[in-house]
């Protein structure tokens, strides 16, 4: 199967990066290859690309992808968090600009045999590297009635957590649950009817849910976006899309804290902690989707773009 996965915010996010030839510019989420290309583009020969990522698959599409580009390139198979680790390894203190486009490619997402995807049966697996030890399988099998319930509560914001969780330990007794439609057709059965014809498919919160366990996803971004903002060189921007509200909060509630580090009583007449910003906010409100975008990929419906400088 092709690698394919259209980039959303593409000229957004590129623009936004606000590439200076000659500069040093990492993917964290290199996928296909799509935002990289546009940042090669604009190094028009002359700078340095690092590309990072957890899946092999989609290490070897963006290098075979990029071939054409004449830039420096790095092709890292790595956790996007370990960004400090990467550049030391490469003997690289400072970059000029980072874009993480978060969640699951279009790639995975078609492709049964990763078992991401709730349209196609695949094995239930959702690792996006696939040397890490912990499957979907696992987890819907292995965890206890309350902690799949918190989890698919917490990260589906499901509202049916607890029923569809009780529906999964009652099947599991029968058969282990090993594939994808195994899965979907428990979680319908657990969804009411009345509100399985309201919204979207009913097993997506569900497996949203256990694939955010699996990786880590929101740990890992957590973890990261300090160590990316320490890595950037003055004027070097962060660029990060993400696709649902659990991450949009985390990236908001943490550049709000590196614009306002001061950790004063509100009482206090004036600062005495000593402590300032060593950010701008380039984004107030996210940057969303065009009406134009939204016909030609539709994923790109639930995608926001916040940016933030280094001083």
């Amino acid at each position: 199967m092709d690698y394919q996965h259209t980039s959303v915010l593409f000229a957004e996010t590129i623009e936004g990066l606000n590439i200076r030839p000659g500069g040093i510019y990492l993917d964290g989420t290199l996928g296909g290859g799509g935002h990289s290309r546009g940042i090669c583009e604009k190094l028009n020969g002359k700078g340095t690309l690092i590309g990072v990522d957890r899946d092999r698959e989609a290490l070897k599409a963006a290098e075979a992808n990029l071939l054409d580009q004449e830039c420096t390139k790095y092709f890292i198979h790595s956790d996007y968090e370990h960004i400090k680790d990467v550049l030391d390894n490469l003997g690289i203190e400072k970059i000029d600009g980072a874009v993480l486009d978060l969640g699951v490619s279009s790639y995975q997402l078609d492709n049964p045999e990763r078992g991401f995807s709730y349209m196609q049966d695949g094995a239930l697996d959702m690792r996006m590297n696939e040397n890490d030890p912990l499957t979907a399988a696992h987890v819907v099998n292995e965890y206890s009635k309350e902690e799949l319930t918190e989890l698919i509560r917490k990260y589906g914001e499901e509202r049916w957590a607890s029923r569809i969780s009780e529906f999964i330990v009652k099947e599991r007794a029968k058969t282990p649950i090993e594939t994808t439609g195994q899965l979907v057709e428990i979680i319908k059965a657990a969804v009411p009817a009345a509100a399985r014809r309201e919204g979207p498919h009913p097993a997506k919160r569900t497996f949203q849910a256990i694939r955010i366990e699996v990786n880590d996803e929101l740990g890992q971004l957590e973890r990261a976006i300090d160590r990316f903002i320490d890595v950037l060189g003055s004027g070097g921007r962060l660029c990060v899309i993400t696709f649902h509200s659990l991450e949009d909060r985390i990236v908001k509630e943490t550049f709000q804290r590196r614009l306002s580090p001061c950790t004063c009583p509100k009482e206090f007449p004036a600062c005495v902690c000593g402590k300032v910003t060593d950010v701008r906010k380039v984004t107030g409100k996210p940057v969303v989707a065009g009406d134009e975008e939204l016909k030609e990929n539709p994923r790109a419906r639930s995608a926001k773009l916040r940016i933030i400088e280094k001083r």
